[in-house]
């Protein structure tokens, strides 16, 4: 792999991982369209992942922040022995991890067989792309557009805490799960499944970022474990390659991942709909 297609992938990467058109099939079509060996590749994924893991952080920084301090304030500080105050910080992280059960259940059980499954073929990459449509599509029409932003007072009003229920939280997981399929995206499916399960645009943009990033840096770190043990030992993809996509990627996810939050809260996916739509069908035709 050359350093300018290193960049240009990890460009790729760091744009798709956040908007709705499955990061993991568009670096399978340009690496294919870029005639880049498949040797070191799997290295090269992970690395790129990780940086957009590491832009996420950091546009969510305050959020995050505020969850773990919140988390870890949960005890009064004033009261003898164990007594503990379930706070909206509390809350929140706890439907997060809700949120992450069926990804997790994939990745420690079924993983080698998912991926069996889906394979490494552009076929596949164009019919999950094809879904991806037809998701984006249904959120559209019947999933729920209201733009009214989360408070405390939702449950106050006879809705849930923070805007997402804990059943709610565990039917996006379960579309993160799904999502596993190269062309299926994660973003996408984790948006449509939230709003049409009632979840609130604002609420669902922000909670669709947060509950990718303990599953996404427990992957990576397990790859890099691999790696450095030698279970797996790192392809001959050169230090200057990884760097660089790297680089791109990181770049690329910290404008992506800000515009993809402006989008859900005010536009309509349908767009992204036909971009997905149309890429799958010359996929199919062509590939």
């Amino acid at each position: 792999m050359d350093w300018w297609q290193a960049f240009i992938l990890g460009i790729v990467q760091g744009l798709t991982e956040f908007l709705p058109v499955s990061s993991s099939g568009h670096l399978m079509i340009f690496r294919e369209l870029l005639g880049v060996d498949a040797e070191g590749f799997l290295d090269f994924t992970v690395t790129v992942h990780f940086a957009t893991v590491l832009s996420t952080i950091v546009v969510f920084w305050n959020e995050i922040l505020k969850l773990l301090k919140g988390f870890f304030r949960t005890r009064y500080p004033d009261a003898p022995g164990f007594c503990c105050r379930y706070n909206d910080e509390t809350d929140y992280v706890c439907k997060l991890l809700v949120s992450m059960i069926p990804v997790a259940i994939i990745g420690f059980f079924l993983k080698d067989k998912v991926e069996a499954l889906f394979g490494d073929s552009l076929h596949t990459v164009g019919i999950c792309l094809l879904v991806t449509a037809a998701l984006l599509v249904l959120s559209d029409v019947f999933g729920q557009g209201g733009l009214r932003r989360a408070s405390v007072q939702d449950a106050a009003d006879g809705g849930p805490r923070n805007g997402i229920s804990f059943w709610q939280a565990l039917v996006v997981g379960v579309g993160q799960a799904f999502a596993v399929a190269p062309g299926l995206s994660r973003s996408g499916t984790t948006i449509a499944t939230g709003l049409l399960a009632g979840v609130r645009r604002d609420v669902i943009a922000q909670f669709s970022f947060l509950m990718v990033l303990i599953p996404i840096v427990g992957e990576q770190m397990l790859d890099i474990l691999k790696a450095v043990t030698g279970t797996e030992p790192l392809g001959g993809i050169g230090v200057m390659p990884l760097v660089l996509g790297f680089i791109g990627a990181f770049i690329a996810g910290l404008f992506a991942c800000k515009v993809m939050i402006a989008i859900v809260k005010k536009a309509r996916l349908s767009w992204f709909a036909l971009y997905c739509a149309v890429v799958g069908i010359l996929i199919l035709l062509f590939a």
